[in-house]
C-alpha cells in the first residue's frame, strides 16, 4: 500500500520484516540515516538502478541483478566490493511475496559476492506510476595498492580475453517477456565476478583494462575501450563462443548477438606476457572456466573496432544505434 512508503508505523514493520530479517548485519542494525565505516586505501564507487521487465526471468531476478551488476562495476576498476546501499520504488499494489522473493534473492548474492547492504531506502508510488519494482544502488570497494585499471589502459599488442559465452542474459530476459521457449533451459548469466576478478588479479597485477559487457553487449564495450584508449581492436568470430539457443533466437528475431546484453561476463586487456597466466586462473574459476582469447589491440586506426569473420573476410564493428532489447537491466 502506498501507507507503506510513508515512513510511518507501516514503513517500519516493512523495513524490519522484509529487509533488516534478510540482510542484517551491525551497520544496517543501527538505522542511522547514514553507515559509518572506516577506509584505508583508495576506494572505488558506483552507482545504477534497474528496472528489468519482467522482474523475475531464468536464471535471476530484479534483486540479484542490483547485486551482480553493481558489485561487478566495482570489479572491473580492481576493487575488492565491500558496502552497497539498496533503495526500492515499488509500485502500489506489488504482492508481499515477490518482494520476500526479491529480497531473499539479494541476500544470497550478497553472501555470495562477500558484500554487506549497510544503507537504503524505500518509497511506494501510485499503481501505475512504476513497473512492479525499481531498485536504486550504490558500492563502495577498495583497490589493492599496485592495481591500475582503466579502459585508458589498452595498449597495442595486448590480448582481448572474453570470460565466457555472450548474449545469455538479454536472450533470457526477452524469452520470459515475449514467451519465447527453446528445446533446452537459456538462463540468464548474471552472476558476481569479485572472485574471478581477485583471481585474475593474484595472477598478475598488470591488468590493463576490465569491462563487464552489459547493455550493448560485446560489441559496444570493445569500442568504448578503442575509443577510451584510442587504439584499435580486432577480434576473431570463431573465438567468440554464442549458446545455439542464443544464435537460434537471434535469427528469428534478426538481432546480432554481439550487441546482446550480459551480466555475468568480462572482458578484460591482458599484457602479451601475462595472458597465458590470466587465462589459466580465469578458467579454474566456475565463472571463467569458458575464457578464451578473441583478439588483440594494435594501433592503427584509433577507436575502430574490426571481426575476422569465419568466411576470412573483415567486419567493422561499430557502437550500437537505438535500442534492440529494451528493459533487460
Amino acid at each position: 500500500m502506498l501507507a507503506h512508503g510513508s515512513g510511518g508505523k507501516l514503513a517500519h514493520e516493512l523495513v524490519e520484516s522484509s529487509f533488516l530479517k534478510a540482510l542484517a548485519n551491525p551497520l544496517l542494525a543501527k538505522l542511522d540515516d547514514s553507515a559509518v565505516f572506516n577506509f584505508s586505501g583508495r576506494l572505488a564507487f558506483t552507482t545504477d538502478s534497474y528496472v528489468v521487465s519482467p522482474i523475475f526471468f531464468p536464471g535471476g531476478d530484479i534483486g540479484k541483478l542490483a547485486v551482480c551488476g553493481t558489485v561487478n562495476d566495482l570489479a572491473m576498476s580492481g576493487a575488492k566490493p565491500l558496502y552497497l546501499s539498496l533503495s526500492f520504488i515499488i509500485e502500489e499494489g506489488l504482492p508481499q511475496g515477490e518482494l520476500s522473493q526479491v529480497v531473499d534473492s539479494i541476500q544470497k548474492a550478497a553472501q555470495e559476492a562477500g558484500v554487506e547492504i549497510v544503507t537504503g531506502d524505500t518509497k511506494v508510488v501510485h499503481r501505475g506510476s512504476a513497473d512492479k519494482l525499481f531498485i536504486n544502488t550504490a558500492g563502495v570497494g577498495i583497490i589493492p595498492e599496485g592495481v591500475d585499471i582503466s579502459g585508458n589502459n589498452a595498449r597495442s599488442g595486448d590480448k582481448v580475453i572474453l570470460s565466457g559465452a555472450i548474449g545469455d542474459h538479454g536472450i533470457a530476459v526477452l524469452s520470459r517477456r515475449e514467451g519465447l521457449s527453446f528445446s533446452t533451459q537459456l538462463e540468464s548469466d548474471c552472476a558476481p565476478l569479485g572472485g574471478l576478478v581477485a583471481d585474475m588479479l593474484a595472477a598478475s597485477s598488470n591488468i590493463h583494462s576490465l569491462r563487464d559487457p552489459t547493455r550493448g553487449g560485446l560489441a559496444t564495450t570493445l569500442n568504448e575501450l578503442a575509443k577510451q584508449s584510442r587504439v584499435s581492436i580486432r577480434i576473431e568470430e570463431e573465438k567468440v563462443l554464442v549458446r545455439d539457443e542464443v544464435l537460434a533466437a537471434c535469427e528469428m528475431l534478426g538481432f546480432d548477438p554481439l550487441y546482446v546484453a550480459n551480466e555475468g561476463k568480462l572482458v578484460a586487456i591482458v599484457p602479451p606476457e601475462d595472458t597465458d597466466k590470466v587465462l589459466k586462473v580465469m578458467r579454474e574459476n566456475h565463472y571463467g572456466k569458458e575464457a578464451a582469447i578473441i583478439g588483440e589491440v594494435r594501433a592503427e586506426h584509433p577507436g575502430r573496432v574490426v571481426m575476422k569473420t569465419c568466411l576470412g573476410s573483415s567486419r567493422i564493428i561499430d557502437m550500437l544505434v537505438g535500442d534492440i532489447l529494451p528493459r533487460i537491466c
